[in-house]
């Protein structure tokens, strides 16, 4: 369900740091050099860069590297400098950065997907790579030979991939809206489940490995968490973009969660408040609340000799409502409405001052972001958009 117009933003705003510009197309992927003040970006220009900022202010690429074929994905890991670049032609390349990060070595290439390669993680306590593709394919690759170790037909391509190590399970959403949960081994998988809830495919995943949460965004510009420790099935919806959600990131320590999304919001929700699951929407041939006949009800529209109206919802109760028991709209932010949306008029009396209160702020990034990378330590923001360009964000003032 498309958001409606935002609440106003709160005073308090992510400063903007820098900006990184020079790639001739987009910017698909970047990441934050942690201790440094560098930023590693591949883009569709098929290109690898190191920026490191210099005396003036400004970050240059300390490395320019040119791949055979656009760059779609990257990880990077800061312990061993290992960065695992997903290409458009299906190609995994791992290289590894020198310490001061002026050169980069290839270390392998392996063809992991038949086509693009959408996401990419490396997971050093397992010395595994695993990946998603176009090819609707997951699979996971030994770090140290390039081995293929297994796969997994997904019933889309998907760009969701998140990995529990506690667990061995790894997190796949697609572009059908379906996310499967699976189970490795270091030669072989199980199929934990699946679970689908969004009405547009899954575009970003996000685990909570302490709370034991998924997130997942979509096209349909919603967000939901999944409670995948409490083994209820509870999931919480998110409404909060007015169009597809991209990237998410989380903020262990103050249990904040950052969605960033194609209309260029920043959304730094609040997760550490009692949240409520949205009802589920009842079924009726008449309203609810008065009783009146729905247009397709032909017998009590015959019998009370009445005109059939329009359903609506109410997003608080789940009622089947007439238009006229629903004129009224109210932001539900423990729903995860954040902006107003229609509610019966009982409902609309009953929700309080304090249950508005909002859980979110949103901010306006003046860019279309295809990614977002969260620096902790430093509370910085990395968002690499279409508009071929890199922010640098300090979120201090809302993340803390």
């Amino acid at each position: 369900m498309a958001a409606e117009p935002q609440p106003k933003a709160l005073t308090r705003k992510p400063l903007l740091l820098n900006k990184v510009e020079g790639s001739q197309e987009v910017v698909n992927m970047a990441a934050i050099v942690p201790k440094e003040d560098g930023v590693i970006s591949v883009s569709e220009d098929r290109t690898v860069r190191v920026w490191l900022k210099r005396d003036s202010g400004q970050y240059w690429p300390s490395i320019y590297h040119a791949m055979p074929s656009p760059c779609s994905c990257m990880s990077f890991n800061p312990e061993t400098r290992r960065l695992s670049i997903g290409l458009d032609n299906g190609t995994i390349s791992e290289f590894i950065l020198s310490e001061d990060y002026n050169k980069m070595t290839l270390v392998k290439s392996y063809q992991a997907h038949q086509s693009r390669v959408m996401m990419i993680l490396f997971v050093l306590e397992m010395e595994w790579v695993l990946s998603t593709g176009q090819d609707k394919h997951f699979t996971w690759h030994c770090s140290e030979s390039g081995q293929r170790l297994g796969g997994y037909r997904t019933s889309a391509g998907a760009c969701g991939l998140q990995f529990d190590v506690e667990t061995r399970h790894v997190f796949v959403g697609d572009h059908s809206g379906q996310v499967t949960i699976l189970k490795l081994e270091q030669e072989s998988c199980s199929l934990v489940t699946t679970f689908k809830g969004h009405t547009g495919g899954v575009t970003a995943l996000c685990w909570d490995p302490i709370q034991r949460v998924l997130f997942s965004g979509s096209s349909d510009h919603s967000i939901i968490m999944w409670d995948i420790g409490g083994r209820k099935g509870t999931a919480i919806e998110l409404q909060g973009h007015n169009d597809k959600v991209q990237s998410l990131s989380y903020a262990h320590h103050t249990r904040q969660l950052i969605s960033c999304g194609a209309d260029g919001g920043i959304v730094v929700w609040n997760m550490d408040v009692e949240r409520q699951e949205t009802p589920e929407w009842l079924d009726s041939d008449s309203c609810q609340k008065c009783d009146q006949p729905f247009f397709w009800n032909f017998k009590q529209m015959w019998d009370s000799k009445k005109i059939g109206l329009r359903q609506h919802h109410c997003r608080k109760c789940g009622k089947a409502v007439c238009g006229k028991c629903s004129s009224k709209r109210s932001s539900i932010p423990l729903m995860g409405f954040e902006f107003e949306v229609r509610v019966c008029d009982s409902c609309h009396e009953s929700i309080t001052d304090e249950e508005r209160a909002p859980t979110a702020t949103f901010h306006d990034s003046k860019h279309n972001i295809v990614h977002v990378h969260f620096d902790a330590t430093r509370g910085w923001l990395l968002t690499s958009g279409t508009d071929k360009v890199i922010k640098l964000w300090d979120m201090t003032p809302v993340v803390s």
